[in-house]
């Protein structure tokens, strides 16, 4: 009498463990972990909250970091909106969100931390260094170096807003595509600065894309957008969420490796003649600087040394000799092309104006 074979049980498959500030993060979950990082004068603990989703399927790890700099907040609200974001239902490995790196400047309303140190300058960090190289070494190690990719967001400094713009290093290959993906009407290249984020992810073999878009302590809807939109893109381009069912915008961003900045020349009253995300040639006059003293009304022109797209400007009319004004990026191609694409940029993220901006949905494909 033979047996009857009995089927064989089908094992489960087996999932690849991700770790986040030594917690493990389980498939199809979404996590919350508090990263302690110091006290307060009152002894109250202080961390950075970290919130990571994992999808089913195993994939790549992506960190999306916000207020760096504490007053930097359009990040905080994109990464608000990212994670209540639907395409993360079909999420393929893991988000780990960061929305307030910089706790102590983000409570105060100050770009620096209360050494008076840039977090964004304090990296790689050291375990016994100062208050900032303490947070840079923890968020370092705990959470950079578990992840296979990040995005970090940023703005200008307080009044001072810039156009949307990844920045990046541009001769990678990995990196560049990422760039393109994201869907920013400017790609800058940028080499890695001594001591940012962004330097030591390079260093560990993590490709980093940086946003800059709208101003410090102030919410920009159309940077807000932008910004979830190209995290969505990216997240679509390196196998994290499906291919969009949306056609999308034929828009091929600005690729250019040089920028500079037009310095006012006198101190007084500043009347800016262009806005961000225009198109300048050399020896335009782009603003005028009035002395409000002077009874003979002299007006000294503000003239673009060179060619290019007016990516950053000081919305501050009050200037001193020296100031920086108008953020201009070299621009060497189609014209035509490049206005084209930055006007419908605008159109695809400017919000319905008979809608309020607090509900409106965020634009992805």
């Amino acid at each position: 009498m033979t047996e009857t074979p009995t089927p064989s049980r089908r094992r489960k498959p087996k999932h690849k463990p991700v770790s986040i500030a030594g917690q493990n993060i389980l498939p199809a979950s979404r996590t919350q972990i508090e990263l302690p990082v110091a006290k307060l004068y009152t002894h109250t603990e202080l961390s950075i909250t970290i919130k990571a989703v994992r999808g089913k399927q195993d994939g790549p790890t992506l960190f999306v970091s916000a207020a760096i700099h504490g007053d930097e907040i359009n990040g905080v609200e994109i990464v608000r909106r990212l994670l209540e974001h639907r395409s993360l239902r079909s999420l393929r490995g893991t988000l780990v969100a960061i929305p307030v790196v910089n706790v102590h400047g983000f409570l105060n309303t100050e770009r620096y931390l209360p050494d008076g140190r840039d977090l964004n300058r304090s990296f790689p960090g050291s375990p016994k260094g100062s208050l900032a190289g303490r947070i840079a070494h923890s968020f370092l190690n705990d959470v950079v170096r578990h992840c296979d990719y990040g995005i970090d967001l940023h703005t200008g400094a307080r009044h001072r807003s810039n156009l949307p713009q990844i920045r990046a290093d541009l001769k990678d290959p990995t990196t560049l595509a990422m760039a393109e993906s994201f869907g920013a009407p400017v790609l800058l290249h940028s080499r890695t600065r001594d001591g940012s984020l962004r330097e030591v992810a390079t260093d560990e073999n993590i490709p980093v894309l940086l946003y800059e878009a709208g101003e410090a302590l102030r919410f920009d809807e159309v940077a807000i957008r932008a910004g979830v939109s190209g995290i969505i893109n990216v997240m679509r381009h390196i196998g994290m969420l499906p291919a969009s069912r949306r056609k999308k915008p034929n828009r091929k961003p600005m690729l250019t490796n040089q920028s500079f900045w037009v310095r006012a020349g006198v101190s007084g009253v500043l009347r800016a003649l262009i806005p961000l995300g225009s198109l300048v040639n050399k020896d335009d006059v782009i603003g005028i600087i009035s002395d409000p003293m002077d009874d003979k009304n002299t007006d000294t022109p503000v003239i673009a040394s060179d060619s290019g797209i007016v990516i950053g400007r000081s919305f501050l009319p009050l200037v001193y000799e020296g100031d920086a004004l108008f953020h201009i990026a070299k621009y060497r191609g189609d014209t035509d092309d490049a206005q084209s694409n930055i006007d419908e940029f605008r159109q695809e993220f400017e919000p319905d104006p008979d809608k309020s901006h607090s509900y409106d949905p965020p634009i992805a494909g």
